[in-house]
């Protein structure tokens, strides 16, 4: 990557940049939106993976008074950046799940008394009601979004709770904004900059088109897969000329994970498998002996990889189908960062088509599950305690979920339409429970406060309701005795367990909404979501097929994949891609899967109705997710996936699997 010589920024900062991060100059786009910043001017950065897009909020949040708020959307991303941010002496910090409450009571304590400069935090983090009420009274200089194509519904890793950042921005007031993307269409890239008001002109984008990756298709069979897998990756350590060369191999599922990395180990690549169902420490370890070159192939679901900085991975490889164009090229981005040559490897066949739009499909919930959710709102809201004429609605998603039979990311998504359409608003989240105990005498902790402080924590300790040496504190009764508000209540006891005199504990986080009610009585409401969720899983389907047609192309491959980020700078030839060597690539079926019997069909939908009798209605959707293997919170709460037939078409796209079911209705 070519560097930039800066004239925006004053000989002082690059002095600092020297000092701090040991480089002479910025690479290309960071100068820019480093002075865009520092000029007070919201940015948003769109450069290649790898390319320092970390660096200009690293750089700026140390030239400015306030903490920097950093939001991500992955523990280990975070986990790196601050690692990265103490190596380089840079006062940094995270609250996350992994911390204990005297940790998190630190660090809140660092923040507030000016001592920690970057604070990182995930987006889901602003639900909690503690986290809440201390950002809330701490001043903060700049919002960064991380993965900040999150935001867009037009982005494809869009995540709804993404779309309260601006909301959350306005109401902390603060002042600058820098949004971060690797992977952004001209459309994503216009709603992320429009939703932060951002100016066009204060886009920067720099090239997509990396000329050291190789981009090579190989159409293979399903059965030959494997040993295709195993060639190409002693052929890259003989091409590389290296004792042993690091790579990262990309699957879909976990059990492949695990198949493929024992057959790479047993052939004598030091390979081990990778997935979000190990636990964090084995994750971890796995991570570092990848890092310290103890392990040579990681083989990985896309649970791998965005937390990872390392310069020198010499290929990426797809044994299945990335999930879309976005996905692809954020994968093979991580090879050669150092911009050496590395190359970039796709295994291509249709086989693994259906578990692609197997994940969209389940993502979408049924009519009659909407309906269902729209009249627990409508039954559940009650008139609010604190203004009059408007009604309040609770909810914690995982209950809701297992009831309203949605998953839970579609029913958060289902949320912040009806929070968009009007019908709910966002009032305030909390914590259903409460506990603490005692770390200090009772008695002595009330001798340390003087007049009303006291008695009120009198009244809060005695309203407590006590098992054992845990006590919850009693809202209610505290209200009718003292009048005095739940956030008074939280505050005093985070205060405590702060100063070390109690032990503070929280748990089932229950949302709270403002609800429209003749907004949520429109006839049409319920169709609305509907066809919001079935024009989003059209979409969705779409975007699988032009991922294909992107595999099958017969012009330069590196220069397409460019031009679908909004690159038109890259060559129209790039001489370093399958195509541009004369190997177009046309993906087929393996072999010809064999539908189960229809009378095999018949009875199995028979068991699914009798085990679901009473429980739930037995959808077309139902019977179609259970025989395509696609889980929903019906069939882990009824035992289901036990069932004969469950999973037993998952080899075949769920579209035939309904058409085969609505001709069985139709007979």
């Amino acid at each position: 990557m070519a560097l930039e010589v800066t004239s925006e920024l004053p000989p002082a900062l690059l002095d600092s940049l020297k000092q701090t991060f040991g480089f002479d100059q910025f690479r290309q786009g960071q100068g820019q939106t480093i002075a865009q910043l520092i000029a007070g001017q919201s940015s948003l950065a769109i450069f290649p993976t790898g390319s320092g897009k970390s660096l200009c909020y690293q750089f700026t949040a140390l030239h400015l008074p306030h903490v920097t708020l950093v939001v991500s959307p992955l523990l280990a991303l975070i986990k790196d950046q601050l690692e990265f941010l103490a190596s380089k002496g840079i006062p940094a910090a995270s609250i996350d799940s992994t911390l204990s409450g005297d940790q998190s009571q630190q660090v809140m304590a660092d923040v507030r008394s000016g001592k920690i400069k970057i604070l990182m935090v995930s987006v889901e983090r602003f639900k909690n009601e503690r986290f809440r009420q201390f950002i809330n009274a701490v001043p903060i200089s700049m919002l960064v979004v991380d993965e900040a194509h999150c935001i867009s519904e037009w982005g494809h890793n869009f995540r709804p709770d993404y779309l309260k950042l601006p909301t959350y921005c306005q109401e902390l007031n603060i002042p600058l904004v820098l949004l971060l993307t690797a992977t952004a269409t001209k459309k994503v890239k216009n709603d992320m900059a429009s939703k932060f008001a951002i100016a066009p002109k204060h886009i920067v984008q720099t090239g997509f088109y990396r000329s050291n990756l190789d981009l090579t298709v190989i159409p293979v069979k399903e059965s030959e897969k494997i040993q295709n897998l195993l060639q190409q990756i002693k052929y890259q350590q003989q091409v590389f000329n290296l004792p042993s060369t690091s790579g990262i191999v990309y699957v879909t599922l976990q059990h492949t994970a695990e198949k493929v990395a024992a057959y790479l180990h047993a052939a004598g690549v030091k390979a081990v498998a990778y997935h979000a169902g190990f636990d964090s420490e084995k994750r971890q370890q796995i991570q570092n002996d990848f890092m310290q070159g103890r392990v040579d192939v990681v083989v990985a679901t896309i649970a791998f990889g965005m937390g990872i900085d390392k310069s020198d991975i010499r290929f990426v490889m797809h044994y299945d189908l990335p999930k879309s164009i976005e996905n692809y090229s954020q994968e093979i981005g991580r090879a050669g960062r150092d911009g050496h040559p590395s190359n970039c490897v796709t295994f291509a066949n249709l086989d693994g088509l259906n578990t692609v739009e197997n994940f969209v499909y389940g993502d979408t919930p049924e009519y009659s599950a909407i309906e269902f959710l729209l009249e627990n709102i409508r039954h559940e809201s009650k008139p609010s305690e604190r203004e009059n004429n408007v009604s309040e609605w609770e909810l914690q998603v995982v209950g809701l979920s297992n009831a309203s039979n949605i998953r839970q990311l579609p029913l958060k998504t289902l949320l912040v339409q009806l929070e968009m359409m009007g019908v709910i608003k966002p009032m305030y989240a909390y914590f259903a429970e409460f506990k603490y105990k005692f770390l200090q005498d009772k008695d002595s902790i009330l001798s340390m406060f003087e007049g009303e402080r006291r008695e009120f924590l009198r009244a809060v300790f005695s309203t407590s309701q006590f098992k054992k040496v845990w006590g919850a504190p009693n809202f209610d009764e505290l209200f009718k005795q003292y009048n005095t508000e739940r956030s008074r209540v939280i505050t005093a006891l985070d205060y405590l367990a702060e100063k070390q005199l109690i032990e503070l504990e929280s748990k089932k986080m229950t949302e709270v909404f403002r609800v429209n009610q003749e907004a949520l009585h429109s006839p049409e409401l319920a169709k609305s979501l509907h066809y919001y969720f079935v024009d989003k899983e059209e979409k969705e389907i779409k975007r699988i097929a032009s991922l294909v047609r992107f595999f099958e192309l017969d012009q330069c491959l590196s220069a397409n994949l460019a031009r679908y980020f909004d690159d038109q700078q890259a060559p129209q030839r790039c001489g370093h891609c399958s195509v541009c060597r004369g190997q177009v690539a046309k993906l087929e079926y393996s072999e010809h899967v064999q539908w189960p019997s229809d009378e095999y069909l018949k009875s199995c939908l028979e068991g699914l109705s009798q085990q679901l009798s009473g429980k739930a209605d037995v959808s077309i959707d139902i019977q179609c997710r259970f025989l395509a293997g696609i889980s929903v919170p019906v069939f882990a709460r009824n035992k289901v996936r036990q069932l004969a037939g469950f999973a037993c078409c998952e080899q075949l796209r769920y579209g035939d699997i309904r058409q085969k079911l609505i001709g069985f209705r139709s007979v």
